[in-house]
């Protein structure tokens, strides 16, 4: 049971709110007067949400390549670094590094998350033995957590548009469709030993990592669940698409693949006004990682058009350089501002900007993980988040202000307590088992960097 003395509700702010759990979900939500004995008392109850893009092992070269060289720095000068410390990774590594990255994200605010995971082989491109066991270190790093999962093997066929040969370093990422399959079917029947509101969806990594055949014919096998897919991150990549299949990626997948609620397009930064018009008419989730794609030098989403027909959005971590929920939202946000040279953007009409920037993340999220949340209503899994509004950050605010005050002005500090699917990981701002997955996080680096 959780007694809140302000939660947001869908139909507005309630005091005094009173929720009862089972098995995961919401079972009842009442208003009362006082706490009851055995409740777990908080400040301020909001929806988590999801952080629907992340490549956890990325969070461990963060800092790495903030060095200029010589010439233009970029998105591919950075792919290659990120090739070379990839190779390095063992099994063990991997798991330690997810399971500080799952945790820091549940710190920060986030109940769940979608694991794009495209490393699986050893360093050569041999499988494991199991085909499947970086897929169950990412399991057991959920385990650990207590963290919603929607794992997301990839398909990452080729090493550019047109069906280019893999290079050396996207080794550990290559497989046919018939051996995608399989590890898809074997990360399934790994995931049966975590909770019920985990699951397994496809990620065709992008367009240039596959080609029209296999993508069909993934999404004839697996397109039930969710499907996520990076595009139109670059502009070189908008050029190299439209060269070999005549037209942009976007405008490509919208024409030729049955887009539906199901699918979320990752990025999505480059787009036409009829693209972004078209996306938003699909259904599909626009998963928006803010930090990642300043840090990458990707340019802004086309946010006020996108809202305006409607269209659907989450945010996620990506490359995990920073792992902050309200970093996230604001720098969405403000990348709108800066290029429009304009306040108050990322709303139709009149309104709050962070109550619409949060709830539609809360919705958004939800949906591209397939997760039955992002609200506080009955029979909604239990994905949870309280903040203190006594915080220095909140404390002049009225309640009206909270959420503008959360994500312009707070920190992540401001959040005491998480639950995911029911499971109160974190309590008091720090997760259960900080202790035991920093020390081993610090281990598993001490190995790396000496292999490095």
């Amino acid at each position: 049971m959780i007694f809140a003395n302000r939660a947001l509700l869908p139909t507005g702010w309630v005091e005094n709110l009173r929720l009862t759990l089972s098995e995961g979900r919401i079972e009842t939500i009442g208003v009362s007067q006082t706490a009851r004995d055995g409740d777990t008392r908080v400040d301020v109850l909001l929806p988590a949400l999801a952080n629907l893009h992340s490549h956890s092992f990325q969070r461990a070269m963060a800092g790495m390549t903030e060095y200029r060289k010589a010439g233009k720095d970029s998105f591919w000068t950075w792919r290659d670094l990120m090739y070379r410390f990839t190779k390095e990774l063992s099994p063990d590594q991997i798991e330690a590094i997810a399971a500080l990255v799952f945790m820091e994200m549940q710190e920060a605010g986030y109940a769940s998350v979608g694991e794009f995971h495209y490393v699986h082989h050893q360093p050569d491109g041999t499988p494991y033995d199991d085909l499947a066991e970086l897929s169950g270190r990412i399991a057991a790093a959920v385990a650990e957590t207590g963290i919603g999962l929607t794992h997301l093997p990839v398909l990452y066929t080729y090493g550019g548009a047109g069906q280019v040969p893999l290079q050396a370093g996207q080794a550990r990422f290559g497989n046919t469709v018939d051996r995608y399959n399989d590890l898809v079917e074997r990360a399934r029947y790994l995931l049966r030993s975590l909770p019920a509101d985990c699951q397994v969806g496809i990620a065709p990594h992008s367009l240039r990592a596959t080609c029209p055949e296999e993508l069909g014919a993934v999404l004839q096998d697996h397109g039930k669940g969710p499907v996520h897919i990076h595009i139109a991150e670059q502009p070189k990549e908008v050029a190299d698409i439209l060269q070999w299949l005549g037209a942009r990626p976007v405008e490509w997948l919208l024409e030729n693949v049955g887009v539906s609620d199901k699918w979320c397009l990752i990025h999505a930064t480059h787009m036409t006004e009829a693209e972004t018009r078209d996306m938003a008419r699909s259904a599909a989730v626009a998963g928006l990682c803010p930090i990642t794609e300043a840090n990458l030098g990707d340019g802004p989403f086309n946010g006020p058009s996108y809202l305006a027909q409607g269209g659907r959005f989450g945010i996620g971590s990506d490359s995990n350089v920073l792992i902050s929920l309200t970093e996230e939202i604001r720098t969405l946000e403000y990348s709108q501002r800066l290029r429009d040279v304009a306040r108050n953007v990322m709303v139709v009409g009149e309104g709050s900007i962070g109550e619409t920037l949060y709830r539609g993340a809360a919705r958004g999220g939800a949906q591209a993980l397939g997760r039955g949340t992002g609200e506080i209503a009955v029979g909604e899994l239990a994905d949870l988040m309280a903040i203190d509004s006594t915080d220095i950050a909140l404390c002049a605010l009225q309640t009206h202000q909270l959420i503008d005050g959360l994500c312009f002005a707070g920190r992540d500090r401001v959040v005491t307590d998480v639950w995911s699917a029911g499971r109160h990981s974190v309590r008091g701002g720090q997760h259960i088992g900080r202790e035991r997955i920093v020390a081993n996080y610090r281990t598993a680096m001490k190995n790396l960097m000496s292999a490095l």
